[in-house]
């Protein structure tokens, strides 16, 4: 297909995946205000996503939401959002406690929010050479990616019988808040949140919970969709469709949802629902 918007996307992940390899041994690690890591391939990365889309930004309706815009929330706004057609969300380097402490599960994510719903979406594994997106027609998943013997295939719905054998995927802070019943279920915690969301696309787990930003889930969005599977509240089992404000917390910690969901098809998510207690 042609699609200026998705070819540039493609564009930028792949050089993103360039930066984040050629710093892995050596990523300069440090903690930003609210003791969170960054490290310097975030922030080439996040200009070279500025840089690439700058022709973009210059039109009506066009933003970008990057974790390192210490000023995105800005658009956090019910009458900009009302004027905006087009959201760029990227997370430079998801999983950077992984990446710096050269783990391989780390991923870059960039998502397209058209109309205020999910359009396009890329994650890149760089050390696994493994792609997940969506061109806004279909979604697949690439393993060698953007190598001459990579080898492609297409994300079509999925929809798992739990068993023993089932793995779902929770946070690192899900037991500060729930219990787990592992009669039927087990669980891992990969401390990534684009692992979270692709995995169980290609049936690496039966579902995961998260309470993420946006620019974490904005890339896996509309891959999601294509298998079969959606953002399901965990409070209310109101599916997450369209973006808005109401959903976010407004205060410290902006573009953050507001409430745990759960990844899942719908017939799991009764199931996976059930499994999880307050504490």
């Amino acid at each position: 297909m042609t699609n200026e918007y998705w070819d540039r996307i493609l564009q930028i992940i792949k050089e993103a995946g360039q930066i984040a390899l050629r710093y892995r041994d050596d990523s300069a690690p440090d903690f930003k205000p609210d003791k969170s890591i960054i490290t310097q391939a975030d922030k080439d990365i996040s200009r070279l996503a500025q840089e690439h889309l700058k022709d973009f930004l210059k039109r009506p309706g066009h933003i970008l939401i990057d974790e390192e815009d210490q000023d995105a929330g800005r658009y956090l706004n019910a009458e900009v959002l009302k004027n905006t057609s087009y959201i760029f969300a990227i997370d430079p380097i998801d999983g950077t406690r992984a990446y710096a402490n050269r783990w391989p599960h780390f991923g870059i994510s960039i998502g397209v929010i058209k109309d205020l719903k999910p359009w396009l979406g890329a994650v890149y594994f760089p050390v696994l050479r493994e792609l997940f997106y969506c061109d806004g027609d279909k979604s697949y998943f690439v393993q060698n990616a953007f190598n001459k013997n990579e080898i492609k295939r297409p994300i079509t719905p999925i929809d798992q019988t739990i068993n023993k054998l089932s793995i779902f995927l929770l946070t690192d802070s899900f037991f500060k808040r729930f219990e787990w019943d592992f009669t039927d279920c087990h669980i891992m915690i990969p401390a990534c949140a684009v692992v979270d969301l692709c995995w169980p696309t290609i049936g690496r787990a039966c579902g995961a919970i998260m309470k993420s930003y946006l620019w974490d889930f904005a890339g896996s969005w509309p891959i999601l969709h294509s298998a079969g599977l959606a953002l399901r509240s965990l409070a209310s089992d109101k599916e997450l469709r369209e973006i808005h404000v109401d959903d976010f917390v407004k205060e410290k910690t902006l573009w953050k949802l507001k409430e745990h969901y759960i990844i899942s098809s719908a017939r799991n998510f009764p199931i996976l629902k059930n499994k999880i207690k307050s504490r």
